[in-house]
């Protein structure tokens, strides 16, 4: 048996653009991926904190260093630039790893440009460097 736990999180993501004519994922700059280990093309769910929506789909890096998270296909209908979103991957874990399993999170503010909170980081110090603090 394996237990379902919070792997990364990205909390108050800031929702850049909304491509309606793209397909569908949800395309995440690819140092705020980093910051907590989130990996290209794999499953997020995504709750809007704007209007109560939650969906599904596939991060795709953006390039580093815009802090872009973007809405592309049917994910465009469920946001709008501005809406703040929270981002998370799961992983499938052995219940004796549980107790002290600790997820990888960052709270962004500011437009994706500063680290309100990290919990938990295994990431560079130079990329630290490039957000404000």
């Amino acid at each position: 048996m394996l237990v379902h736990l919070l792997r990364t999180k990205l909390l108050r993501a800031e929702v850049t653009a909304a491509r309606l004519d793209y397909e569908g994922s949800l395309a995440v700059d690819r140092e705020l991926m980093a910051l907590v280990g989130m990996l290209p093309y794999e499953k997020i769910l995504v709750g809007n904190l704007a209007n109560g929506e939650r969906f599904e789909t596939y991060a795709i890096p953006a390039p580093a260093g815009s802090r872009e998270v973007c809405l592309n296909g049917a994910t465009a209908h469920l946001g709008k630039p501005g809406d703040l979103l929270v981002i998370m991957t799961f992983a499938e874990v052995d219940p004796a790893r549980a107790p002290s399993w600790k997820p990888k999170t960052a709270t962004l503010a500011e437009g994706n440009r500063r680290i309100v909170r990290l919990e938990n980081p295994e990431v560079p110090v130079d990329l630290l460097t490039t957000f404000q603090r």
